[in-house]
């Protein structure tokens, strides 16, 4: 069989090369507290991005329609 160095250098990787090693899950537990920040944060990026995609909305239809 081939050395390491000349399988390398030809390119011909092992069929594993670039997969990494499966951590096992860990549960994180988090408080209450810290549970409703996270989801205040996510109903908050939430209303951002409705409210940009109504600007973007605005502004494909003042683009389609022009001025009146």
């Amino acid at each position: 069989m081939k050395d390491a160095k000349e399988l390398f250098d030809k390119l011909c990787l092992s069929p594993g090369w670039g997969e990494l090693p499966e951590k096992p899950f860990v549960r994180q537990y988090k408080d209450l507290d810290t549970l409703t920040e996270e989801l205040e944060g996510i109903k908050s990026r939430i209303e951002e991005l409705k409210a940009k995609e109504w600007h973007i909305n605005q502004l494909m239809q003042f683009n389609q329609e022009g001025f009146r």
